[in-house]
């Protein structure tokens, strides 16, 4: 097998697939670019200023989807991790762990779909006779739902599989990851900040992993007054799984009703 003609530490999937949101483009069919990429590239020709129109439809479509796919979805757990991990990697299996533990506590599991911790905790859920959950995304190099997923959908734009992690989710759960997995964990901490979302714990598996983040956000952005002490504590910091699942039923228990 030829290998894919790719940056060599981004992961793959099969040689020569990329998700275009529900559709698969195999082979010559594959573009080198996304949707949101070239919405948000202002670079281009400008006659992208007329199909703004069919975007929005597009944009819709995805929330309509979305919606529609996960309203019946039962309690769940949002996860967040690097997709370079491998498999032989020991945080590969402590996410096989959590992805049962949350399973046999009665949560079901959402990730981004891809491969590395997502792939890890999909697979320990699955095992563990839960419900796996993965929300891919079209990206410029090849990439495909894992196959321990059992319910899946692509999304094009990241604001519209953002909403589905907060929504459908009783809590966040971040593993070891890099800017992508920091992304979504800024963003969670935004919301909880804010009260766009309540009694909606953020939890930082891995307490060497973090630690140095956590430092800076003391001695930097809180020496400098640019959070409060209180904002400190939206973050829960564990290297116990149980912790995690303990943290994840004191929530839920005091959580206002969802809208």
């Amino acid at each position: 097998m030829s290998e894919p003609s790719i940056h060599p530490d981004r992961p793959v999937g099969p040689v020569g697939q990329q998700q275009r949101g529900p559709i698969v483009m195999r082979r010559k069919q594959v573009q080198h670019s996304t949707s949101e990429q070239r919405l948000l590239d202002s670079r281009g020709p400008s006659d992208w200023v007329h199909t703004d129109p069919w975007r929005v439809l597009r944009i819709q479509s995805e929330f309509v989807e979305g919606f529609g796919l996960l309203a019946e979805l039962p309690a769940a757990v949002s996860v967040f991790g690097s997709a370079r991990t491998h498999p032989d990697d020991p945080d590969y299996h402590t996410g096989e762990r959590l992805g049962a533990a949350l399973a046999r506590a009665g949560y079901a599991v959402i990730t981004g779909g891809g491969p590395g911790m997502m792939e890890a905790v999909n697979k320990g859920c699955c095992e563990a006779g839960g419900i796996s959950v993965g929300l891919g995304i079209e990206l410029p190099f090849e990439q495909k739902i894992n196959d321990w997923v059992d319910i899946g959908l692509n999304f094009r734009y990241f604001f519209a599989r953002k909403t589905m992690f907060v929504k459908y989710a009783q809590a966040f759960v971040v593993m070891p990851g890099g800017f992508g997995t920091m992304d979504e964990l800024f963003e969670a901490l935004t919301l909880v900040q804010t009260g766009k979302v309540t009694s909606f714990p953020v939890v930082l598996f891995g307490s060497s992993y973090w630690s140095g983040l956590i430092e800076w956000l003391r001695t930097t952005m809180l020496a400098e007054h640019k959070i409060n002490e209180i904002d400190l504590d939206l973050m829960h910091v564990t290297d116990d799984i149980e912790d995690v699942v303990d943290t994840v039923r004191r929530h839920e228990r005091i959580r206002s009703p969802r809208g």
